[in-house]
């Protein structure tokens, strides 16, 4: 373990490039042009008796093992899905993005050319983003893979978990608890003020206090240099609560480490984390993290999509890949009602949501999503469920 924590204390002096990118697709939002805000498309009219054309967009084709990989596994896991369809026909029809913006445009385009009443994908913000302007007059509906909410609007939908469901689960959660005088603690790139954005309009919108904001760059002297800071807000403000935006690959070791060294005890001041803090599992060894925090997938329904997947392929799914399922489930179960507007914009945003590979989910107006999540704690370096996911909207969570 501390071998590990040794490691990961060197990898604070690097940018959090690598999880900002898998969470955030590495954009900058203010980049980003596209149909952002608004209301979602209408969708085209479909024949719900005969297969239903759907593109799936993927990064296949920009040279990286990584890209390569997920696109399999994304594409084994729409397939997956297609079995439990219960009569629904998809005809899905794969494109290569490379990875690339301009790519996944004339992919896109080239999707509804060949016929494709909606698209599923692709992964980086960028790309959907582009790929969503591409079709726009075609009345077409894209569900992303991304979770990045910037793109999010028009005839764009987010299906990866936001920033803005995992904060307003774990505050609300939090607030019942008694934990609602809360100091924000973030980087400075754009991950961390996205998740810092949407850690305040959840403690806004949950009653709760915010009692500080502590920012730090990305360096190691950078965190340690916020310390004196975050301990500084505690003690102010009289807060119960610090709530951390770092992953565990950057800044939440040594965060976690070093606030009970300066006096911030998690006896009394509970840590939160809008990141997963069992990935990758040592991280569970950290004596920091015992005691916090967490949102994660509904893990039952995981565990179960997990196993379908390896039975079928043999190895274990990539952690995106339930993003694919997802999407063809809730294709399907549209479908499946047999109207011609079931990709509609309004369709897709029913209240009921969808059952999903991680447990129940639901598309908004504005192109973002909920998803039904549950908080977890470390104790013995074990992850223990605290409060369930919730089995339908309206409930705990919600």
């Amino acid at each position: 373990m501390f071998a590990f924590f040794k490691f990961m204390r060197k990898a604070t002096r690097r940018a959090i490039l690598p999880v900002a990118a898998l969470a955030l697709a590495a954009c900058d939002p203010a980049a980003l042009g596209g149909l952002t805000g608004g209301t979602s498309g209408n969708g085209p009219r479909i024949d719900a008796s005969k297969p239903v054309p759907v593109a799936l967009l993927l990064p296949r084709g920009s040279g990286q093992g990584s890209d390569e990989l997920l696109a399999r596994n994304l594409e084994n896991a729409a397939r997956l899905a297609m079995r439990d369809l219960n009569g629904v026909q998809i005809d899905l029809r794969v494109y290569g993005t490379a990875g690339n913006a301009q790519t996944a445009a004339s992919q896109a385009a080239q999707a509804v050319n060949d016929g494709a009443q909606i698209i599923l994908g692709p992964l980086y913000a960028e790309a959907a983003n582009a790929a969503g302007v591409a079709v726009a007059a075609s009345n077409v509906n894209v569900l992303a893979f991304s979770n990045n909410t910037t793109i999010a609007g028009g005839n764009v939908f987010v299906l990866g978990s936001t920033f803005q469901n995992t904060a307003n689960r774990l505050v609300s959660y939090a607030g019942s608890q008694g934990k609602d005088r809360i100091v924000v603690v973030h980087a400075q790139d754009v991950a961390g003020q996205l998740g810092r954005n949407a850690i305040q309009q959840a403690i806004a919108r949950n009653g709760g206090t915010l009692a500080g904001t502590v920012d730090y760059p990305l360096s190691q002297e950078g965190v340690v240099a916020a310390v004196p800071r975050i301990k500084a807000a505690v003690d102010g403000a009289g807060a119960n609560a610090v709530f951390m935006t770092a992953p565990t690959s950057a800044a939440l070791p040594l965060l976690t480490q070093l606030l009970p060294e300066a006096g911030v005890s998690p006896a009394t001041t509970q840590f939160l984390g809008l990141t997963r803090w069992d990935i990758p599992p040592q991280t569970l060894e950290l004596p920091g993290v015992q005691g916090g925090w967490f949102a994660l997938p509904d893990p039952n329904r995981a565990a179960a999509f997990r196993g379908q997947y390896e039975a079928a392929y043999g190895s274990a799914p990539h952690p995106l890949a339930g993003l694919a399922f997802d999407g063809i489930a809730a294709i399907g179960a549209l479908v499946s009602r047999g109207r011609p507007n079931a990709l509609s914009g309004a369709a897709l945003t029913q209240g009921s949501g969808f059952q999903g590979a991680n447990g129940i989910f639901r598309l908004r107006p504005d192109g973002t999503n909920e998803r039904g999540l549950a908080v977890a704690t470390v104790q013995n370096n074990q992850v223990v469920v605290i409060s369930p996911a919730p089995r339908g909207f309206g409930g705990a969570g919600f």
